[in-house]
């Protein structure tokens, strides 16, 4: 018995009921003027405001930065004292990802002007030479003319279409009646596009208006969120659903502030990221844009997230995957079921044939996880 509902606590962390994340009062006037004024300010002035709203981030808490995995750490806790509490030797489960992976990698690229457009099939050709597919996130209206051929350039290659927002203007989520007015339009351009997948613009969010988008996934929440103009953050670092729709949550920093805001120049933050991720077996989720790495420095760097994501590929045994392809494994590992197979487990449903088999067991004292496949490998013959 527990004094508390935890699908309750971990839902208020997924959704960011915790956080006051919606702009309001006098926080909502100055966000409209900004998005007035934005389109004739320069990139240094606009990276001055940001630092200044962000203030204090490094003094936050909560969640923790770099990466929080507040969710995982509760169901890891709870997992942990189920266990203890009935005396089993272990809990089976299907393993989060197909064929034992034990990390999944997801590149995305939110494409913001007609440069960065211009620019999308030089990166195609970049990620392509690492061995790496993307999707990329295209504004409809407004920003950039978008042709057929260029949607069609993109799937051609292997890569995936998304929709990002209506135009980029920041006011998506402002007021109801233009929210519906706009969705409509937003899903009448994934239907134009084949797109399954959405991305907010400057990933505002308000997952209580999602049930209006006509997508199978969403890529929208921050795991943090303090650098972001809307704070708070999923705390996760898995997917999750959102009523119909599967999030999954932009686990690392966006090169646009790891550039401007934070001032790096090197894949270290990013490295740490990764770090902590896969240390919960998670999705490692990047947004690089083609407007902001075309400088030869920063190209620079996002080569050398692409060389060490592909060095650590096959040792780490990760799966690299477009949203789209995740989404299509995420739902159907929803469905499985873990069923009794004599002395043993097996796995049913659609997909089961690349699912594997996993144990939850307890080591020390401390949670641990054990694929079903690796344990057979270990067994004496």
């Amino acid at each position: 018995m527990l004094p508390f509902d935890p699908d309750g606590v971990v839902d208020n962390l997924r959704f960011e009921r915790y956080a006051e994340a919606r702009p309001g009062g006098i926080d909502r006037l100055l966000k409209g003027i900004y998005y007035r004024v934005r389109p004739f300010t320069s990139r240094w002035l606009r990276k001055y405001i940001q630092r200044l709203r962000a203030g204090n981030w490094r003094q936050k808490q909560f969640p923790r930065w770099p990466v929080d995995t507040s969710v995982e750490d509760i169901c890891e806790k709870l997992l942990a004292l189920s266990i203890e509490a009935s005396g089993v030797d272990g809990i089976p489960f299907v393993w989060f990802w197909p064929d034992g992976a034990r990390g999944c990698v997801s590149m995305t690229h939110d494409v913001e002007t007609d440069a960065g457009r211009d620019f999308c099939e030089r990166l195609m050709e970049i990620d392509d030479s690492y061995g790496i597919k993307s999707s990329f996130q295209i504004v409809p209206e407004k920003r950039y003319l978008v042709s057929q051929e260029f949607l069609r350039g993109i799937r051609d290659r292997g890569f995936e279409v998304c929709v990002q927002d209506l135009n980029h203007d920041g006011r998506l989520f402002d007021e109801r009646e233009e929210f519906l007015r706009r969705v409509a339009r937003i899903n009448s351009y994934g239907r134009e596009y084949g797109a399954k997948g959405y991305r907010s613009a400057v990933l505002y969010r308000k997952p209580e208006w999602y049930k209006d988008l006509e997508f199978s996934y969403d890529m929208s929440f921050p795991n943090v969120a303090h650098l972001d103009p809307q704070p708070g953050g999923c705390c996760t670092v898995m997917p999750y659903f959102i009523g119909d729709i599967l999030e999954l949550p932009l686990t690392t920093v966006q090169d646009y502030t790891l550039f401007y805001l934070l001032n790096q120049r090197s894949i270290d933050l990013w490295k740490q990221q990764i770090e902590l991720i896969l240390a919960k077996n998670g999705l490692v989720s990047f947004i690089v844009h083609p407007d902001y790495i075309q400088e030869p420095e920063h190209l620079a760097v996002y080569r050398q997230l692409l060389a060490h994501l592909t060095e650590i590929r096959e040792p780490r045994n990760l799966w690299f995957a477009l949203p789209g392809e995740i989404d299509t494994w995420w739902r159907a590992r929803s469905k499985m079921s873990v069923v009794k197979d004599g002395d043993g487990w097996r796995i049913e449903g659609d997909g089961a044939e690349r699912a594997v088999l996993a144990f939850a067991r307890l080591a020390d004292g401390q949670l641990v996880y054990e694929l079903a496949t690796e344990l057979r490998a270990a067994m004496p013959t």
